[in-house]
């Protein structure tokens, strides 16, 4: 499955910086995040469906808290989810099929890559560091229209995302919009939301990549 733009930019234009989503784009992150949902339950005696928040990976922790918390207890609940979230979730949590190549076809292509995300930003580094991605910058806790900040601060061009926050980011920077449905959105939902191009998923990256930009001179 691959939906290209109407009108893909030649190969003649230099390779992009390209920004990259974290959960369910570069990592798996549902193994690990359910175990810290179980921990977290656990630990404050506060009934959390971990099997059904790990459908809707994307918005800020706090989205997700509000739904088993008093609103006044979020704050206190996320400090403590993130603090136990390194010890429990960081080795549970594989790379997605191709994220490591995704990475080293950009760098390949003489273009950067960074990550801008949503999670807390010193977890996002752990999980990169533990899998050996290492991406030229990472920005966290940035959420939809907000990684527009990021991404116009790094020169990004491109955004790859498996979310529809992640679609209106990359076109609140005024970037191609590449989506991958491997995470709670499907290819209809993304493509509604305005993506450029759906990739099957990142495996597909490094082809599009040089058909869109060519190779590094």
């Amino acid at each position: 499955m691959a939906h290209m733009a109407s009108t893909p930019v030649s190969a003649s234009v230099s390779a992009p910086t390209v920004g990259f989503d974290l959960d369910m784009t570069l990592i798996d992150s549902r193994p690990g995040i359910h175990a810290c949902y179980r921990a977290l339950a656990e630990r404050t005696g506060t009934y959390i469906d971990a099997d059904l928040a790990v459908t809707r990976l994307g918005p800020p922790l706090a989205e997700e808290l509000i739904n088993w918390f008093p609103a006044e207890q979020v704050p206190a609940m996320a400090d403590l989810y993130r603090s136990m979230y390194p010890s429990i979730a960081i080795e549970a949590t594989p790379a997605m099929p191709g994220a490591r190549e995704a990475v080293a076809a950009v760098r390949e292509a003489g273009g950067r890559a960074i990550v801008v995300t949503a999670k807390y930003e010193p977890n996002a580094e752990l999980h990169l560091a533990h899998l050996g991605i290492a991406p030229d910058a990472v920005v966290g806790d940035l959420w939809a229209e907000q990684k527009a900040q990021a991404l116009r601060e790094h020169g990004a061009t491109v955004y790859v995302g498996d979310h529809v926050g992640d679609v209106r980011g990359a076109r609140t920077a005024r970037a191609l919009s590449v989506a991958v449905p491997t995470g709670p959105c499907d290819a209809a939902e993304l493509t509604e939301a305005g993506a450029d191009v759906i990739l099957a998923d990142l495996t597909r990256f490094p082809a599009w990549l040089t058909e869109t930009y060519g190779t590094a001179s």
